[in-house]
């Protein structure tokens, strides 16, 4: 190498070194930036000019080092992780979110949920059968059923608020989607023209990869890299982005808007309506689960199948404090002996049986909790056998118990067990995805002692190329000015 050729050598060296410590300032500077990943240069050594001449002979060394570029220390393993656990954590934080809402509108087991309200309402018709020739037992005991009606529709209420709700949310949540798909198609555009021209995306790289894990929370989407630096995310197979396009999704035009409506609410393609988005994972995907309708086998949206089980309880109540009811007799006044037939609760149409019950009798003369149109003042067997049916002994012709206690804690059991379910299957998917987070960034994330260890190693690198190319310059001032004035 000629003397010239060290003068080169020795300034790749103060790039290369120069470039490295430009790179280890931008790591510390993004030390606390969200969704940065550290970056390193990447170096390789210059092999020696190939032996041209007559008389070239010897070894030959290099010609100093050349900037590859600036590697961005990614895994794209922890990534497809993070993506993974973060479309199944967003699944079932959704729905163990609205289910715990659901439950805690219950108020049970308490003194201010239905149960402790039925009981009250049993034991209402039970100190009206004995005590029928007064008027303050039937007073007490139709306030005490206006307060049950009235927890009945509110607990409904609740349910629909909550179906409500997650309508809204899942809307929130298409724009979210389709504004981050938008994006990463115009991060494939940037990416892919950068890379081309040789230059580095790394930044840009960054946001992108935020971006693909946010859709996957969202819908449980697939990330797929292409050799020209842009990555296709796909949802349910289909593309949602692919290269520079990006698909819009909505909800369907004529999903239900409110609990009451008929049919699903479903998610389809904005270019092609007729093709239905299809999802398993994801905060989307679990929304979705929770606003389908009931089914015969009970297994539909989750929301609706719970407004349902306020519905079968409230007609359950009706129908069988009606069929005992309705065999009773009112007071005998001076236009009869009593009547019989009435009803106690009524269900009103065009409403939810849940919300549309109200009590017939408005007073203890409406009352007819007498046996018999012959029977005294005092006979309260109706009130009696209603109170039993409360209490459990009444029986239906199979001689099964049909007390509608039973078919609330029935459904209020089931509800606390499906919640506690998904309670813990969150909490789970939930630890899962913070570790595969907590790995990416031990992998990604800038180490501060690191970073400073690596500047003391660029500036000494500097440092010494500095110090070799003031001794080649010296050496050629010996050569060029000295030359022959040796020893004069």
């Amino acid at each position: 190498m000629s003397t010239f050729g060290g003068l080169n050598t020795a300034y790749t060296g103060l790039v290369a070194a120069r470039q490295g410590l430009n790179v280890v300032g931008q790591n510390i500077a993004n030390a606390n930036t969200d969704g940065y990943t550290r970056q390193r240069i990447s170096t390789s050594a210059i092999g020696a000019t190939a032996s041209t001449g007559v008389f070239s002979q010897g070894a030959r060394v290099g010609e100093g080092v050349a900037m590859d570029g600036i590697a961005r220390l990614a895994s794209a393993q922890l990534d497809a992780r993070v993506r993974a656990t973060a479309a199944t954590a967003g699944y079932t934080a959704v729905r163990a979110n609205s289910l715990a809402s659901v439950e805690d509108s219950l108020n049970e087991p308490g003194e201010d949920g239905i149960s402790a309200k039925l009981d009250e309402f049993w034991a209402g018709w039970q100190t009206l059968s004995n005590g029928t020739d007064t008027a303050a037992p039937a007073a007490l005991l139709l306030g005490t059923a206006g307060e049950l009606l009235t927890q009945i529709s509110e607990g409904y209420q609740a349910v629909s608020d909550e179906w409500s709700s997650v309508r809204s949310d899942l809307n929130n949540m298409v724009s979210e989607l389709n504004g981050a798909a938008t994006q990463v198609a115009a991060l494939n555009v940037q990416i892919r023209q950068t890379l081309a021209t040789g230059g580095t995306a790394n930044e840009l790289l960054d946001q992108r990869s935020a971006l693909t894990t946010t859709i996957a929370a969202l819908t449980g989407a697939t990330v797929t890299e292409q050799a020209d630096g842009t990555v296709d995310v796909l949802v349910g197979g289909n593309a949602l982005v692919s290269g520079g396009t990006a698909h819009q999704i909505k909800v369907e035009a004529n999903a239900p808007r409110v609990m009451q409506d008929a049919g699903d609410v479903k998610l389809v393609w904005a270019d092609n309506a007729d093709t239905a988005v299809t999802m398993d994972l994801g905060e989307m995907a679990g929304a979705l689960s929770l606003l389908g309708s009931t089914n015969a086998t009970g297994t539909g949206g989750a929301l609706a199948e719970a407004a349902e089980s306020y519905n079968s309880f409230a007609t359950d109540l009706s129908t069988k404090v009606n069929t005992i009811y309705q065999t009773g007799f009112t007071q005998a006044d001076d236009d009869g002996p009593g009547q019989n037939g009435n009803d106690f609760f009524a269900l009103a149409t065009g409403t939810p049986f849940a919300q549309g019950l109200s009590i017939v009798p408005q007073s203890s003369a409406d009352m007819a909790v007498r046996a018999s149109a012959t029977s005294g003042a005092y006979d309260g067997t109706i009130a009696d056998a209603i109170a039993q049916l409360g209490a459990g002994f009444a029986t239906d012709k199979d001689g099964a118990i049909v007390s509608p206690s039973t078919t609330w804690s029935d459904f209020v059991t089931k509800t606390g067990v499906l919640t506690q379910t998904e309670l813990q299957s969150a909490a789970l998917a939930s630890s899962m995805s913070s570790g595969a987070a907590n790995q990416q960034l031990a992998n990604s994330s800038v180490d501060l002692d690191e970073e400073n260890v690596n500047l003391l190693m660029f500036q000494h690198a500097y440092q010494g190329a500095a110090r070799m190319m003031t001794a080649v310059d010296e050496m050629l001032d010996t050569l060029i000015n000295r030359t022959g004035l040796v020893g004069r």
